[in-house]
């Protein structure tokens, strides 16, 4: 028995998946709270003048997602807008830094996964009519 292919794009979503960023979830948290609801090219514009070292792979992320948009769905890119951005715990790597009288401290390191789904603007139909 074969499975059944999962055909998700009913509703007009994308979406591109970063497996390894070498950020906590702490730090990611706030970016992308920062660019949910806004189109994509502002949303890229606002992290290309942000300041924290992790938004480069953000956007390339953001980027990924634009292209599977143009290239699988033949979606138009001026339309699209960051649906959904959330991020979630990967492993962490675990080093050890010494320290005075024979001792050692833990240092860790942690690596997230970064998920941005882009939606389609629909137009906007007659909504001061009721039906």
């Amino acid at each position: 028995m074969s499975k059944k292919k999962n055909i998700r794009n009913k509703d007009k979503t994308v979406r591109s998946v970063n497996n390894n960023i070498r950020s906590s979830v702490r730090k990611l948290n706030p970016i992308l709270k920062g660019i949910v609801g806004k189109k994509v090219e502002i949303a890229i514009k606002d992290l290309q003048f942000s300041e924290k070292r992790i938004t480069k792979d953000i956007r390339k992320t953001i980027n990924s997602a634009v292209a599977n948009a143009e290239n699988n769905f033949q979606y138009d890119i001026d339309k699209l807008i960051v649906k959904e951005a959330y991020c979630g715990k990967k492993i962490t790597m675990k080093r050890f830094r010494p320290r005075a009288k024979g001792r050692a401290a833990p240092i860790l390191k942690p690596y997230s996964s970064v998920t941005i789904i882009l939606s389609e603007i629909k137009k906007m139909e007659a909504h001061g009519t009721k039906g």
